[in-house]
């Protein structure tokens, strides 16, 4: 029975999640893309807007994608792990059908070498590279989940200068018609910026806490199979040895009453061999006699002449 306590397939289903998120937005802007003309693409005058949302669009875009990375390298290593799992439950060789790279074989393979090296193996040490290993994986999405608000920050920020901007030209000049369209433009342009910032934040911020949420669960999984199958296969432990000799000494008291039946056994075989050699010792003598009467009968009868 398999007792390993961690959610399977959990990146792939994040995954399907994220691509079912994906073709959500796509139909809305689908749906809604009069709108999304009017607050983004018409009566633009400065290209300010545009430029701030393609950079918020772009840094969103790198992240997901390294983090779509990272979530297939982390189911491909959730079925390494539990094919390692279910081989030590089958009784079977730990390596096989797990792929050599993965963090599970890296991790057998070290705890091994310790083992026959006769390095004594902690295992707090070995978790904590571990997460300190597999945190630098996700050093590029938090830093994108970072920024991202900063980003639509930004955008209104410049949007309001450009907006004020339009108020100064609009304040010098009563009849500078221009000032007023800059000031929309300005206010638009916070508008745009910053829902876009909104929604890249909203929904990358999701998957990089499934993402922290994959990770541990990969870790937890990992940590889990060490602790019930490779420390006791690798450490050596007052414990354990103690239950180990323990075990020794009651194999060691059935062998000493297996010898003592084995020897009530030989005793009874003994006794038999020897009632059966007297037996046989009479039998030879009462032979031997008969031996003797039928020499005298036949000597008598053949009237031959006795021994000197």
């Amino acid at each position: 029975m398999n007792a390993l306590q961690i959610r399977r397939n959990f990146s792939r289903n994040t995954l399907f999640r994220m691509v079912l998120l994906a073709s959500a937005i796509a139909a809305l802007i689908v749906w809604k893309i009069d709108s999304v003309n009017d607050i983004y693409f018409r009566n633009q005058l400065t290209p300010t807007g545009l430029i701030i949302n393609s950079a918020i669009i772009t840094l969103f875009f790198l992240g997901v994608l390294r983090m779509i990375f990272i979530f297939s390298l982390y189911h491909r290593e959730e079925r390494a792990l539990q094919r390692f799992s279910d081989n030590l439950d089958e009784g079977i060789a730990p390596m096989t059908n797990v792929a050599t790279k993965s963090i599970i074989a890296r991790r057998f393979h070290v705890m091994e070498a310790l083992h026959k090296s006769n390095t004594p193996i902690n295992h707090n040490a070995l978790a904590s590279t571990l997460v300190a290993s597999e945190s630098t994986r996700n050093s590029f999405p938090k830093f994108i989940n970072n920024i991202l608000i900063l980003t639509g920050v930004f955008g209104t920020i410049v949007s309001l200068a450009i907006a004020l901007v339009g108020a100064s030209d609009l304040l010098g000049s009563a009849v500078n018609v221009g000032g007023m369209g800059q000031v929309i433009h300005g206010m638009s342009t916070a508008l745009s910026t910053t829902i876009t910032a909104i929604v890249c934040y909203f929904c990358f911020g999701y998957f990089y806490m499934k993402l922290t949420d994959v990770q541990t669960n990969l870790i937890s999984g990992v940590e889990q199979v060490t602790a019930r199958f490779l420390l006791p296969r690798f450490q050596v432990q007052t414990d354990s040895v103690l239950y180990e000799f323990t075990g020794v000494v009651r194999s060691l008291q059935q062998l000493i009453g297996q010898m003592a039946d084995t020897q009530s056994m030989f005793e009874e075989v003994e006794r038999r061999i020897i009632d059966s050699l007297e037996t046989y010792q009479a039998r030879v003598t009462t032979l031997a006699d008969d031996m003797h009467e039928i020499k005298d009968v036949l000597k008598r009868g053949f009237r031959l002449p006795e021994e000197p």
